[in-house]
């Protein structure tokens, strides 16, 4: 027997010649889908695309209420009026920025939160093993069950400014990437303005910083504190991390030569031997933080969105949110430490 626990499910049983299945079909009757209309899916026909979504929801016996942002930054908010209005699950449809919004706004409450992708990445709707097919998760949404995990906490400005965030933090050259990125690139080419931003740095000289863990300290030019394998959509970077855990997998690249990255590190992730390269640190950590002279900048980003400068720390927030997952993805195990 076959157990998959829903919320209010519906089940039915499927006998064959040796057992009976019996599977729970999760339905919700009071589903927020908050949007982003600016979002890469969305931006030519945001009412189809939305339209549509809900018709598929509703197909599953879900009431749908619609919600869009009015802007950056907004979807938080909403998310906890939502909460406060009795919301039994709240879907993010926009990329892992609005996602990452909408799951900061949701820390530390019951309700669920489901991911229908239609950004640029959508790590994780990949990470999940959503894919970034919009129409085949907003199918999936009732046959996904609810799971606790952990989230991650950056701190700014010594403790004054604090942020959740659900896939990464990046410090170092790949949020420099992203503090220059044009966000008007990104609107026409998507993606490719990421690497077209990785592209510009080339002879570039990396400024370097310090990591200081429970019990060491190092140094590197970019740091990535994660909690999924996939990064930037395509590549996986700390192979080992894991959603389901209780800590990030810390990837330090050593070097200041940007002609380093791309002709070593880059080809390592790439051909699956990082872990074997020199100038390349895998650790396994819950609390960490970064330093820099003052008149150094050195930036940070979390889950693609340019967040500060160092100093800064990350730590994990146990079991702070429910998301919504495949079945399958429940038997993923998080690698040993």
């Amino acid at each position: 027997m076959v157990s998959v626990p829903g919320s209010c499910p519906l089940s039915y049983q499927c006998l064959n010649r040796r057992s009976i299945i019996i599977i729970e079909i999760a339905t919700y009757h009071n589903v927020h889908l908050i949007y982003n209309p600016c979002a890469a899916r969305l931006r030519r026909a945001p009412e189809e695309v939305v339209r549509r979504a809900v018709d598929l929801l509703g197909a599953q016996g879900c009431r749908v209420s619609v919600i869009p942002t009015p802007g950056p930054g907004t979807a938080g908010g909403l998310a906890r009026q939502s909460l406060e209005t009795g919301a039994d699950l709240i879907l993010a449809l926009g990329g892992d920025g609005t996602i990452n919004e909408i799951a900061a706004g949701m820390i530390h409450s019951e309700a669920p939160l489901g991911v229908l992708p239609a950004g640029t990445a959508n790590v994780l709707a990949r990470e999940l093993g959503l894919g970034c097919n919009l129409w085949k998760a907003a199918r999936r949404v009732t046959e996904c069950v609810p799971q606790r995990i952990s989230v991650g906490l950056l701190h700014m400005d010594g403790g004054a400014r604090s942020r959740h965030f659900l896939l990464m933090a990046g410090v170092g050259f790949d949020a420099h990437i992203v503090y220059r990125l044009s966000m008007a690139l990104k609107s026409r080419l998507g993606q490719i303005a990421y690497w077209a931003g990785a592209l510009r740095e080339l002879g570039r000289r990396l400024e370097e910083f310090d990591v200081h863990l429970e019990d060491r300290s190092l140094r590197c030019s970019f740091a990535l504190a994660s909690r999924t394998r996939n990064y930037a959509g395509y590549l996986e970077v700390a192979s080992r991390a894991c959603l389901l855990g209780d800590d990030f997998e810390l990837v330090l690249f050593e070097g200041q030569s940007t002609f380093r990255y791309y002709a070593k590190y880059l080809v390592a992730v790439l051909a699956g031997t990082a872990r074997k390269t020199g100038g390349i640190t895998f650790l396994r950590a819950r609390k960490i933080a970064f330093s820099a002279p003052p008149e150094q900048p050195i930036y940070v980003q979390v889950d693609g969105e340019y967040a500060g400068r160092l100093p800064a720390s990350v730590e994990i927030v146990p079991k702070a949110l429910t998301l919504l997952v495949p079945p399958e993805y429940r038997r993923t195990e998080p690698a040993p430490q």
